[in-house]
């Protein structure tokens, strides 16, 4: 694969500097620092689950959490809440046309502080408007929302910028744990506080679990910047790293991994409603596809830092998306039971963090070295992913109402498990393939 290179360069860099510097001491301090010098657990990839914490506020939190019951507790009707709610999500699909500008002017991780700044004041602005659903509300809440994915960017070219495989695998998951984690606490916080604070209060508790955690930046791996002496060679290293990225065969199965439906993660959206055909209780549903289902997704994308890096993070990916249609063969399959709900969620909802980390995983290898353009790229990649979330919540949704409960479990695993065995065979007869830029 092709990171291996860049580590082994960055290697073989290290230890040339360490001889340099070895020729050039006395002996006393030849024996003061004889071991060899370790850069990488300076990298410190469990930063990377707070660095995520604005975003996972602003989007799974607010937006995708604890604002329609807010807006619905103003006297705003359903409809025009789920249409704010809609519109507030658009950015994290286009958010690619803007997260470039996070390779430029300054760190990336001076960018994710400021963002998270930016962010938490349009947020505290919008809370202080007489309304949620006011024209200037809705636009403040926009643009946080806008803010907030250049953390999304800028954390994603950081990671490209570890330099062993070990790290990126456990970055990938602390980012995914954090995103998860820190989204249901906000959305715990939002909802028991609203009906004890006024609503500008509640502005100053967004504002504040935005901005504090972006300070862990400050322990992230110091970015070095990176560009030509002038504006055409600059651009021209960004066309380079695009055309090594995008512009090459191997990047078509990297492409299709992020596009085809398996580990979708759409069935979140859907298993709510299926729960009463199960016999599950409105307080079981409250919490297994709440707090306790967001925790149990964060645990599961923590373990994935448990398997081994000699494993291809397509392949692992690919096994751990055949694994968690099994758990959904268990809600296709079995009889519409609470018992079965119960099991079958859970398991789904471990699995689907686990897949979740190693989705990040695969980005990271899809990108490479972050160079110049790790923002962007990283931006570009991890937006594809969003598309089979899109579909497969649409076929998921229309197999339910059609063919009853079980058939939306159904068509996830058989499209699910399809997609993965295609893609994994070909992974897995490539193994020892070079797919270096």
């Amino acid at each position: 694969m092709w990171k291996k290179p860049l580590g082994g360069l960055a290697s073989g860099i290290q230890l040339l500097w360490f001889r340099y510097t070895l020729a050039n001491m006395d002996s006393g301090e030849r024996n003061e620092t004889a071991p060899a010098p370790q850069a990488a657990p300076r990298e410190r990839p469990w930063v990377f689950g707070l660095l995520i914490a604005p975003v996972a506020v602003l989007s799974n939190g607010l937006i995708g959490g604890a604002l329609f019951y807010l807006l619905l507790r103003q006297g705003v009707g359903a409809a025009r809440a789920a249409g704010i709610v809609a519109l507030l999500n658009l950015p994290q699909t286009i958010y690619f046309l803007w997260s470039p500008i996070t390779d430029f002017w300054m760190r990336r991780r001076t960018w994710l502080m400021v963002a998270a700044t930016a962010a938490a004041a349009f947020m505290l602005a919008a809370f202080h408007q007489s309304s949620l659903a006011s024209p200037w509300a809705v636009g403040l809440m926009f643009l946080s929302a806008c803010m907030g994915q250049l953390i999304v960017a800028g954390s994603g070219g950081m990671m490209g910028t570890l330099a062993t495989e070990n790290h990126r695998r456990r970055a990938s998951s602390f980012y995914q744990c954090g995103s998860l984690a820190f989204g249901a606490l906000a959305l715990s916080v939002l909802v028991v506080l609203a009906a004890r604070l006024q609503l500008g209060a509640l502005g100053w508790i967004m504002a504040a679990m935005i901005a504090l955690p972006s300070l862990s930046a400050l322990a992230a791996p110091e970015q070095r910047t990176i560009g030509g002496h002038s504006l055409a060679a600059t651009f021209a290293q960004i066309w380079h790293e695009f055309k090594g990225t995008f512009l090459r065969w191997q990047a078509v199965p990297y492409t299709l991994v992020m596009l085809f439906p398996m580990a979708s993660g759409s069935m979140i959206q859907i298993l709510p409603g299926l729960a009463r055909d199960y016999g599950i209780s409105g307080q079981q549903v409250a919490w297994i596809n709440g707090l306790g289902g967001a925790l149990l997704t964060a645990a599961g994308a923590l373990s994935a830092a448990l398997i081994p890096v000699r494993m291809r993070a397509p392949v692992v990916y690919l096994t751990a998306g055949l694994v968690n249609a099994a758990t959904l063969a268990v809600l296709w399959l079995g009889p519409l039971q609470p018992a079965v709900y119960l099991v079958g969620t859970v398991l789904f909802l471990f699995t689907i963090g686990a897949c979740y980390a190693l989705f990040t995983a695969v980005v990271l290898e899809f990108l490479g070295g972050s160079g110049k353009s790790g923002s962007a790229r990283y931006s570009i990649i991890n937006s594809l992913g969003n598309v089979p979330v899109a579909y497969m919540a649409l076929i998921d949704g229309v197999s339910s109402e059609r063919w009853g409960a079980r058939a939306a479990s159904g068509a996830d695993v058989l499209l699910s498990t399809i997609g993965a065995s295609i893609l994994l065979t070909y992974f897995l007869s490539r193994r020892n393939g070079k797919t270096a830029m």
